[in-house]
């Protein structure tokens, strides 16, 4: 044997009764230092405009419970799909027929693993239109380190879809769930299991250093432009034992710890990806991180109508399949327990939500003096900088790097009374796994002069103290007020709000709680009023909390989403929308009863006011971004698909939205002529 225990998967328990693979008390191997590229600002970035998705799922059907409707709207768009899934998703073998009694399903593991695979064919041929039967073209792609994966492939003209299976096991022979076993024990190593009908014909290992070998090497492969991954550092859950085994729960936290693993091994590849490419005067790679919310969505509101919820749970009904379909798959036609209208039914309402991990709102967009724009925001974990080649041109030149990696990918930012800008950002300061360091950090980052060059990033650690908490922390949401002074303002591991404020001499005053023992989602939204005072309005469990000058005020009805707030003269107006709901309401700040803003859709929306009223951005039920100013409605149906949020920009001619698109350039629009399509 050698010097390292070797956990055999369940599929392998023949191997294991054999005398190989059994677990062994040996010293570990020593940690290997992770790579992280240089923090410090001005290395190349690569320019390619070729986009391409790439989703890091745990488990078949991750990304269409959790990921979706983001992932199907750039499929849609043409942006081609790479889905990599880390496990086998062969559970205890047994693919359960909905109406038969589990002790009389048959245990299978490498048949059931097959028919998640097939699910998953079946889901994704109807997903680019074509007949859920279509057959692929399956093959064997060589990895990193000189393993090997099944790799799927099916296109339908620009719609092209691949799928990967690495294949590792969910469960060690003594039940130990093992992907959170190998990220957190650097003496462990698993064995892939093997599907039935897979073209691969012998497994392979992994410890915890290959396995983020292979997705960074499969990212260096592919050269994704958008990376969907799980959420590395869920919510802390207090649930009894009996409730946290009905919710699939990990102990203490609001997730499978399976999700929050492969999250971790996905962020450390993106890292190590960065790191390697960046080296030796080579390019930082151009790519957009979203990471998507798991099981947390069983806790909170749900935030998809009734038309988008439609669209995606009718992807899992050819994932789940059917006991008598005749789809040319001996292990299985799909994941039964999960077909038909099973995934509406499930109390547990995960399909019924999607919520990021990192909440954004569009890039920072600043107007220089020369009337060009100038667009911040994160592209291969580094905060870049992105200038308009013209005043008004909506042409963006070339990123510029501004360093402080590896960053979450939403920015916080602030502009003082001298025209300078504060960025802020939630940084991966460290992500070791095995034992190692897992800390999170605010940092901020100061303009020397107004439009001018930076200073160096700076640390502001963080409300929490410990790894454990701190990694629980929301991104940064920051406003500067009348009197000089910057509030910074972040979600806790209480789930309650922290807040920091820089004096006017830029001196920090110390961490505090905000009052109120209500929990509240992370997306904060903060402005100042017409006198001057400092608003904080955050989505709740039951309502939407709302903050005065660090004063709990009224809180207003429940909303599914991050809410956006608007100061006119006379009020402050909020606009949200209720759980499930299509529709958006303004309500003013002071309390009242909700009225219709006539601008249905949803997710997040962006609110600002100028003299002829107040102007809505957002995305109607097809996805497409709508701006509505006044009574004229506008919808864009061109252009590159978005990722995340746009920002809203009122300027002397009127009113745009810049963004970042699927090719991970950022793209304005100007809207000119009202549709209703």
């Amino acid at each position: 044997m050698r010097r390292r225990g070797v956990l055999a998967s369940a599929a392998a328990l023949s191997l294991a009764a054999a005398g190989a693979l059994t677990g062994c008390s040996v010293p570990a191997p020593p940690r290997r230092k992770a790579r992280a590229a240089d923090p410090a600002p001005g290395l190349a970035i690569a320019g390619a405009r070729r986009a391409q998705l790439m989703q890091i799922a745990a488990h078949p059907d991750d990304d269409l419970y959790f990921m979706n409707p983001d992932g199907q709207r750039m499929l849609d768009a043409g942006v081609p799909l790479v889905c990599v899934y880390v496990t086998a998703g062969e559970h205890d073998g047994k693919n359960h027929v909905p109406g038969q009694g589990r002790t009389d399903t048959p245990a299978d593991r490498p048949a059931y693993s097959s028919a998640r695979h097939q699910g998953l064919r079946q889901s994704y041929a109807e997903a680019i239109g074509l007949g859920r039967f279509t057959a692929w073209q399956k093959s064997v792609v060589a990895l990193r380190g000189g393993r090997t994966a099944e790799v799927n492939r099916l296109a339908n003209g620009a719609r092209r879809v691949e799928l990967v299976f690495l294949n590792l096991p969910m469960h060690t022979p003594r039940r130990w769930m093992a992907l959170p076993a190998l990220w957190s024990d650097r003496a462990l190593e698993l064995r892939t299991v093997i599907s039935a009908d897979s073209p691969v014909a012998k497994s392979s290992t992994y410890d915890f250093d290959q396995l983020v070998d292979v997705l960074a090497g499969l990212m260096e492969t592919y050269r994704p432009t958008v990376i969907h991954t799980l959420d590395p550092d869920p919510d802390m859950q207090h649930s009894d034992e009996k409730k946290r085994k009905f919710d699939s729960e990990q102990p203490g936290y609001s997730d499978h710890g399976d999700h929050t693993a492969v999250a971790s091994f996905s962020w450390a590849a993106m890292i190590r990806r960065v790191a390697e490419a960046s080296e030796a005067g080579g390019v930082v790679p151009a790519f957009a991180a979203t990471a998507f919310r798991g099981y947390y969505n069983r806790h909170w509101p749900k935030n998809l109508p009734s038309a988008v919820l439609k669209e995606k749970a009718a992807h899992l009904v050819p994932y789940g399949g059917d006991a008598s379909w005749q789809c040319g798959n001996a292990s299985g036609c799909g994941d039964y327990s999960v077909g038909g209208d099973r995934p509406l039914k499930n109390v547990k309402g995960w399909v019924r939500a999607t919520h990021h991990r990192h909440p954004d709102q569009g890039p920072v967009v600043v107007t220089g003096k020369d009337g060009r724009l100038t667009a911040y925001g994160v592209l291969g974990l580094r905060a870049v900088r992105w200038r308009e080649t013209a005043p008004g041109s909506g042409l963006w030149a070339e990123p510029e790097d501004l360093g402080g990696g590896p960053l979450a990918p939403a920015l916080g930012s602030a502009t003082l009374a001298d025209g300078r800008l504060l960025l802020f950002a939630l940084r991966f300061s460290a992500l070791g796994g095995h034992g190692g360091p897992n800390h999170r950090e605010l940092v901020v980052l100061e303009q020397r002069s107004p439009g001018g060059p930076f200073l160096a990033w700076k640390g502001l650690d963080g409300p929490e103290r410990g790894d454990d908490r701190g990694r629980r922390i929301g991104v940064p949401v920051t406003v500067a007020a009348p009197d000089g002074r910057v509030h910074l303002f972040v979600r806790n591991a209480d789930k309650g709000v922290s807040t920091r404020v820089r004096r006017a001499d830029g001196s920090w005053e110390r961490w505090r709680v905000l009052p109120g023992d209500a929990e509240v989602q992370d997306g904060l939204q903060a402005l100042v009023d017409a006198r001057g005072r400092v608003h904080l309005f955050a989505a709740g469990r039951a309502e939407i909390r709302h903050w005065v000058d660090g004063r709990e005020d009224k809180a207003l009805p429940v909303a599914g989403d991050p809410v956006a707030a608007v100061a006119t003269a006379a009020a402050v107006d909020v606009y949200f929308r209720g759980p499930a709901a299509a529709q958006l309401l303004r309500t003013p700040a002071a309390g009242g009863t909700p009225r219709s803003a006539a601008f249905n859709g949803y997710g997040a929306v962006a609110a600002a006011a100028d003299a002829g009223g107040t102007v809505l951005l957002g995305r109607d039920l097809r996805g497409r971004l709508q701006l509505r100013r006044g009574d004229a409605l506008h919808t864009r149906t061109q252009g590159v698909v978005p990722v995340g949020n746009a920002a809203l920009r009122l300027t002397s001619r009127g009113a745009l939205a810049v963004g970042l698109g699927a090719d991970a350039h950022p793209w304005t629009w100007r809207p000119e002529h009202p549709t209703t399509g």
